[in-house]
């Protein structure tokens, strides 16, 4: 397998997806917007298919698409001028429709598939890519990493973080923008509708296991890693799509997890109780 380039250039693009997929997701999941990666995957779609008929990277638009989509919600959001839910609503139809729409307009003969975007295409990844994927990235858990202490506080309690002096608004929004990042990094791995898989299941795994946010953070990118390379290889060799068959690993490890805990739970069966022997006759004497 490794003697192939293009398998070598899969690993090294799922191991960096594995890698900054789930330190967004432990924020994501923290402040329960555990879908924000498949609204942002539906306005990629749009991106890319403004890439593909204007025959410039699809990579780089679905980048600007989802940036844009991102501050758009957190804005909404914040000003609740209109809730998540409709926002994320928004995103969802309004992208997926425009993306439709138009790859339609595409100049005759300009390849125009959405699948490998929708599903991913992980073997297709080329030196170029790997070289974008390693820059966003970087710049990924540069942000998660360096700034985690202050997005930790933000997602736990915003009230509290804005009466402590954070900037609540500005972190917000950076970390909309590397969660933006973290789905075009994701989209040729595992496709544009199973980017929430990597991002929400080993947060969700780590939950089950980690006492610590610290600890959540560090079994999360464990088990994104793990999923990530592990789904590569098992697709290589039973023939499967690389993005559906990562994600069926992140599932099997988050029920192999809930599954331990309902067991270490359990308590253990008690005996059970013994009825006393009945008191021994004492004997009457001859004057009872």
């Amino acid at each position: 397998m490794l003697s192939y380039e293009f398998m070598r250039l899969a690993l090294a693009a799922a191991v960096l997806v594995g890698l900054t997929a789930p330190t967004v997701g432990v924020y994501l999941v923290q402040r329960r917007l555990s879908l924000i990666g498949d609204g942002l995957g539906h306005v990629a779609l749009l991106g890319v298919a403004v890439g593909l008929v204007t025959r410039s990277a699809p990579v780089l638009t679905a980048l600007l698409a989802t940036v844009a989509g991102a501050v758009v919600v957190e804005v909404l959001r914040a000003r609740r001028s209109a809730s998540a839910d409709i926002a994320l609503a928004v995103m969802f139809y309004g992208g997926i429709a425009g993306g439709v729409v138009v790859v339609t307009r595409a100049p005759a003969g300009t390849p125009t598939s959405l699948d490998g975007y929708l599903f991913g295409a992980l073997t297709t990844t080329t030196r170029t890519d790997l070289v974008v994927f390693t820059v966003l990235a970087a710049v990924v858990l540069g942000v998660t990493i360096g700034l985690g202490r202050s997005l930790f506080a933000v997602a736990l309690d915003e009230e509290h973080a804005r009466a402590s002096g954070l900037p609540v608004l500005p972190l917000n929004l950076l970390l909309a923008v590397v969660t933006a990042a973290t789905v075009t990094l994701s989209m040729r791995v595992l496709g544009l509708l199973l980017i929430s898989g990597l991002m929400v299941l080993p947060a969700g795994c780590a939950q089950l296991v980690a006492r610590s946010f610290r600890s959540s953070l560090v079994v999360s990118v464990l088990i994104g890693v793990s999923v990530a390379v592990s789904g590569t290889v098992v697709s290589w060799y039973a023939d499967t799509p690389s993005g559906g068959t990562v994600v069926l690993m992140a599932v099997a490890a988050y029920a192999v997890l809930s599954i331990g805990r309902i067991a270490r739970r359990r308590p253990p069966a008690r005996p059970e109780p013994r009825t006393p022997a009945p008191p021994a006759a004492v004997p009457v004497g001859p004057g009872g």
